[in-house]
């Protein structure tokens, strides 16, 4: 779509989004701390939600004070069976060979100590944190982050560049650093060119969304299940061959279906 935003106001929303999510996510940590007694996960997880929440209020707020339309300028176009299934598909190839991407890079470099504490973090203590950090991860991580990144800031990027690829990349470049972690910077950046990739080839912001959150997903019950020491998943250490033949194979329909939608 032609937009009559410029790209510094569009970074200036970003930026103030991405505020607006640390201070009210730090408000409520904050209370938490205040309260020694309650139960600090939660508060955490609590956290995670209203500051992914908060993270959209400038946005909508901005949008409707500018009478834009929210289905054009976040992206929200309905998308046909055919890019559903193969989004699932590209998604279900990319979560299972970033997994073994993952298991081989710390052979070479050992996760540090802050990646095992969130590692730690995200193994819930009761069912309730559970939900918690499911709604979180799963739910509102990926809406806030999507359409704020690949609905909105990627979209302008195009429109005033001209040039998808420019716009997708720097777009991911921003996606990376706001999650803080130098670790997993690459393999985020990765994931951020295909989330920008399958927002601008189906021109919908939906299999973005569907791919972040399977990926969440994924590695929330990861963290929460013993999928380590079933032996059918992972073969010593690693990923099954089997499963990375059926990852290739989901991979390749996927991008396959992707690219004739």
């Amino acid at each position: 779509m032609k937009s009559n935003l410029s790209i510094k106001t569009a970074f200036v929303i970003v930026l103030t989004s991405l505020l607006a999510a640390f201070f009210s996510g730090s408000i409520i940590l904050g209370i938490g701390l205040s309260n020694p007694e309650s139960n600090q996960q939660h508060y955490t997880f609590i956290s995670f939600i209203i500051g992914q929440t908060f993270m959209l209020i400038p946005l909508i707020w901005f949008l409707q004070r500018k009478k834009e339309s929210f289905v054009k300028r976040l992206r929200l176009n309905k998308i046909t069976k055919n890019e559903l299934v193969s989004t699932v598909l590209l998604s279900i190839g990319i979560i299972i060979i970033s997994d073994e991407f993952d298991r081989i890079v710390q052979i070479f470099v050992p996760a540090p100590e802050y990646i095992l504490d969130l590692n730690g973090l995200l193994n819930p203590e009761t069912f309730f944190g559970f939900i918690l950090l499911f709604t979180a991860v799963s739910v509102v991580a990926p809406l806030g982050e999507e359409f704020l990144f690949r609905g909105f800031f990627q979209q302008i990027l195009e429109d005033h560049w001209k040039d998808v690829t420019h716009a997708v990349l720097v777009t991911a470049l921003f996606f990376s650093i706001i999650h803080m972690n130098p670790y997993w910077f690459i393999q985020i950046y990765a994931l951020g060119i295909i989330l920008g990739f399958l927002a601008w080839k189906t021109n919908s912001v939906i299999p973005a969304l569907i791919l972040h959150s399977l990926n969440n997903t994924t590695a929330l019950l990861f963290s929460v299940t013993s999928i380590e020491d079933n032996g059918f998943y992972i073969l010593n250490g690693h990923v099954s061959p089997l499963f990375l033949i059926v990852a290739f194979m989901a991979l390749f329909f996927g991008f396959k279906g992707i690219n004739r939608a």
